[in-house]
Formats: C-alpha cells, structure tokens, sequence
C-alpha cells in the first residue's frame, strides 16, 4: 500500500498545477498516469448543483457508451416463461423468480444488473432492502423493469451505464478502461456528460454542473473544465 501511496504522489506531482482542462488533456493525462498492473477503470465523477432530497431534484438515467465500458456485466432477470425463455436467450446470465429471490434473501448476489418484467415486481419489492443500497433494484425509469427484456439485457450487456445522484449531488461512473484508445474515452466521457445534463432535473436551481473531474482506479483526479466537459 505504501507504494501506492507513493505512485499517486509522484502522478500528483506529474500533473502539477494542470487544473480545469479540456476532456481532451484529462483523458491523456489520465492514461498516462494510468500505471497499475491491471487494466484500470475510467471514472468521471460530476457534481451537481441539486438536493437529492427533494423529489424534483433527483438525477437518475442511463446511457449508451458508444465504445462500451470495457467491463463484463453480469445481469439477472426476474421473469417466467415465455419471457424467462427470452432472456435466456438473450444472453442473461442469471434467470428466476421465486428461487431467485430466496437466493438474494440468501446473500447470494452474482449479478451487477437486474431487471424485471412488470409481474415479477410484488416478488422483487420483497428485495427492496438489500437490492435498493447496492442500486441493483429494478427501475422503470431506466428500463430494468420491462417486457422487452430481450433489448433490456443486450443494453446491460452492451454497454449502457446508469447513473444516480447520491446525497451529496454526485454522479459518479465508469466510462471506459485505460487501454481504450484516447479518442474512444473522449467519445465515452462525452456522452456521459450529455446524459447527464439532459436530466436535469426540473427543481434544479442555479449551476447545474458545478465540478467534473477524471481519474483511474489507482490514480488522482484532475478536473475538467465544465465548458469543455459540455462543449460550450
């Protein structure tokens, strides 16, 4: 850890005074701080200028990367059927209903998305505590709760992000992996910021986009200059 620990020093130091930058200069930046061993994670993070605990100022949606996130997404379905069929079939790597939820209520959690059909909702809902604070619980508004699970799962599967303001008024995701081509993380970034200001929220007051910055998993954060981040 405590060559970690040094390594970041040494990026921060690398980095300078190198502050609100274009996404162009951040991804580079980032890359070539990028030094671990293992494929690190892209990861914007975005703040905004909204109180989450009003309803009409709550952040939430999803996105198409247009490069993928680089990551292999896990993804259940609660369905019966026809549609479990459907699902198979699709690609989902988990598929149940009752067992399924006994196996969550179990501890068993194997999956990084969830999705359900309408029906299976009374079933799901019992899940509501232990799905909801991993943000795992299926959403309409996001399209996890469908009959079209077939475009559903090829989403999850295809890159499609979702994203949620915390309490704090954060976003934060992934957006791709160090080796990603440079162009192909700025394509990602962009897109993700786009997502995100289109759901501006209708209480939002004042500046929206306040802060947007870039890091690696192992590496410090450097911020975007919030014109550049929203082509302005």
């Amino acid at each position: 850890m405590a060559n970690v620990g040094k390594r970041t020093a040494a990026a921060r130091d690398a980095i300078g005074e190198k502050a609100n930058v274009t996404v162009e200069e951040a991804v580079a930046l980032v890359k070539g701080n990028a030094k671990a061993k293992f494929d690190e994670t892209i990861e914007i993070a975005m703040n905004l200028g909204v109180d989450t605990r009003h309803a009409d100022q709550m952040v939430r949606g999803t996105v198409n990367l247009p490069n993928g996130t680089g990551k292999s997404v896990r993804v259940a379905v609660f369905a019966r059927g026809a549609k479990a069929e459907e699902a198979q079939a699709a690609g989902a790597d988990i598929v149940g209903a009752e067992d399924l939820m006994e196996t969550v209520q179990g501890g068993t959690i194997e999956f990084d998305r969830c999705i359900a059909t309408p029906d299976m909702m009374p079933i799901v809902g019992r899940l509501g505590k232990i799905l909801g604070p991993r943000n795992l619980m299926p959403n309409p508004k996001v399209g996890t709760v469908t009959m079209d699970v077939t475009d559903a799962v090829k989403n999850a599967k295809g890159g499609e992000v979702q994203f949620r303001a915390e309490k704090a008024g954060v976003v934060h995701a992934g957006v791709g992996k160090a080796s990603f081509d440079e162009a192909k993380l700025v394509e990602n970034v962009r897109a993700f910021v786009d997502a995100v200001q289109k759901a501006k929220p209708t209480g939002a007051k004042g500046a929206y986009m306040k802060k947007v910055s870039l890091s690696s998993t192992m590496g410090p954060g450097i911020s975007i200059s919030v014109d550049s981040a929203t082509g302005n």
